[in-house]
């Protein structure tokens, strides 16, 4: 196996040009400037110091570089694991003291660990538990957490709560409390960006600039709300009249130190670390597909484990948040021609300049300017349409999906999380337990065949094919036995029974032993029980046991031999009489 397979940095990185070092420094520019107030925001989503923004966005993005499979991911704090440390954390210790710093290295480094694990084991299939409809739910839900989590700080008055009602309540409660300048600092950055982002684009598109340039110009608004609302409050000395600011910013890069080795700690952030390993890895190996289809690349997600478990130890260790790939951010380093992964690194340099120069300015900006940036970043990820079209597609989806949502406002995230996972992987069960099948006819003149109840077939009263659309496996043994008796049941003259295997992937040892019950109770009752189509992994399986010698009938290579070996008087002749 060659180095390269683990550190994939070693197989492009002999081929890298010029004219790559050019798209990946542009991309890594305008990435660093709308990094830099999201790392602060998204630090103060998590409790955190604002500090810690940046320093997750120094080591996890180099690591990444040298082990991620994605030459356009962009890693860093991105909202909804934000939230998620935020909600691990409140009960261990207040938020921005010295022990709930330490527990957020902790969970940083554990989901790391548990990711690089997961990736060693290739155990990427792991996130297919977590159906799209239940992700939609629980970010729509995160999303509207999030937003109004920050409400107060945009709107300058205290409102705390564990769930949406809670949340609600407090806030309203507390608008008599409403700081005015807060408020207007706070509401008109929030006007700002919206309209940034709803008009800036096109306005600069009639003004004759490239539609990528006018997109990238609108996705970095944050960059001069910042600035325009720090001067602000630097020159009117809005501290000294109660509106929050950010305060002093520790200057220098971060040193690096291991996280609290406290047993107890760690095993109190084990199922945290678990969801946000979890949560973190489908959202970015999404992102990081979805991008990669567009210029025809492909990602490794047991390679991106590794890489994302990597960088989020990285942040353990160097003094940073929790990390994942974010969406907005790494559609813009995909807009601005992110060759390689190596943007990522130049990013991190451009964070580490910021994180060296700036911490003096940083002190005076509002804290609701952030607010406001976290809210506005946050409504795209809330889509409650689409509950109402995956209702009319799919109830059974649109149920989970609901249910998803409800539970993570009323009982938090955790609870959502793990209830949504426990709904996919229960209409999963549910739906392969009652598998699809259909009797099915000839096509006349042809080698095709069609449900009986949706076509024109030919059929024969003593000849019945049962076409089984699922693999056959513990949740549906019994279901199989019970179809096929019942068909048996059905046609009285029936003498041979032919099922169609060509969906049927697996067959376990239960199923197995329902074929085998299935073979004997036919025969008693004068019916003969053939295969056809049965795949060759599966025939394989099949050959070993002793189910082949004792099967009544024949196996067949397709459909259409069963039929033209069975279809017929002479070859239909009850079981007795040919065995006489």
């Amino acid at each position: 196996m060659t180095p390269s397979r683990w550190i994939p940095l070693l197989g492009w990185l002999p081929g890298y040009r010029r004219d790559t070092l050019a798209r990946d420094l542009l991309a890594a520019l305008i990435v660093t400037l709308m990094l830099v107030p999201q790392s602060l925001a998204y630090a103060q989503l998590a409790g955190l110091p604002p500090e810690m923004g940046l320093y997750a966005s120094l080591l996890p993005l180099l690591l990444y570089a040298v082990f991620g499979t994605s030459p356009s991911l962009a890693v860093g704090p991105v909202a909804v694991i934000s939230l998620m440390t935020a909600s691990a954390l409140g009960g261990i210790a207040a938020p921005g003291s010295a022990e709930y710093v330490g527990a957020s290295l902790v969970l940083a480094a554990l989901s790391g660990a548990l990711l690089v694990a997961m990736g060693l084991l290739r155990l990427g299939f792991l996130a297919n538990f977590l159906s799209h409809p239940v992700i939609s739910g629980f970010v729509s839900a995160s999303g509207l957490l999030i937003a109004v989590s920050q409400l107060p700080h945009l709107l300058g008055i205290e409102a705390a709560g564990g769930n949406m009602l809670e949340r609600g309540v407090a806030l309203v409660g507390s608008l008599g409390e409403l700081h005015p300048a807060t408020a207007a600092i706070g509401l008109g950055t929030w006007g700002y960006l919206l309209w940034c982002r709803r008009y800036l684009r096109g306005g600069l598109g009639r003004l004759g600039l490239p539609a990528m340039v006018a997109e990238l110009a609108a996705k970095a608004a944050p960059i001069s709300a910042v600035i325009v609302s720090g001067l602000l409050a630097w020159r009117l000395g809005l501290g000294e009249h109660g509106v929050a600011l950010i305060g002093e910013v520790p200057g220098g890069l971060p040193s690096p130190a291991l996280p609290s080795l406290e047993p107890g700690l760690w095993s109190s952030l084990a199922s945290a670390a678990a969801l946000i390993s979890l949560v973190g890895f489908v959202e970015s190996v999404s992102v990081a597909q979805t991008l990669a289809a567009k210029r025809r690349q492909r990602i490794d997600p047991n390679q991106e484990l590794i890489a994302l478990g990597l960088a989020s130890v990285g942040t353990g260790v160097s003094g940073g948040a929790p990390v994942s790939g974010g969406f907005s951010r790494s559609v813009v380093n995909f807009e601005a021609g992110a060759a390689t992964p190596l943007a990522g690194a130049f990013t991190a340099l451009g964070i580490a300049m910021a994180t060296l120069t700036l911490t003096a300015p940083l002190a005076f900006l509002p804290t609701a300017t952030l607010a406001a940036t976290i809210i506005v970043a946050v409504g795209g990820l809330i889509d409650l349409p689409a509950i109402r079209r995956t209702w009319a597609y799919s109830r059974a989806d649109g149920a989970a999906m609901l249910a998803t949502l409800v539970l993570t406002l009323a009982q938090g995230l955790e609870s959502g999380i793990l209830a949504g996972v426990a709904l996919s992987v229960g209409l999963h069960l549910y739906r392969t337990s009652r598998p699809h099948s259909a009797v099915v006819g000839r096509v006349p003149g042809s080698e095709h065949f069609r449900n009986v109840r949706r076509h024109e077939v030919e059929t024969d009263e003593r000849l019945a094919i049962l076409r089984i659309d699922e693999s056959l496996y513990f949740a549906n043994a019994r279901y199989l036995e019970d179809t096929v008796m019942a068909l048996a049941a059905r046609q009285p003259g029936l003498e041979h029974l032919v099922l169609a295997c060509q969906a049927v992937n697996i067959v376990d040892a239960s199923a197995l032993e329902s074929l085998e019950a299935i073979n004997r109770r036919l025969k008693d009752a004068g019916v003969a029980l053939h295969l056809a189509e049965v795949k060759g992994p599966v025939m394989d399986r099949l050959a070993a046991t002793d189910f082949c010698q004792a099967l009544e009938g024949r196996i067949f290579l397709s459909t259409f031999d069963a039929w033209q070996a069975l279809h017929g008087a002479e070859a239909c002749r009850p079981v007795a009489e040919r065995q006489a």
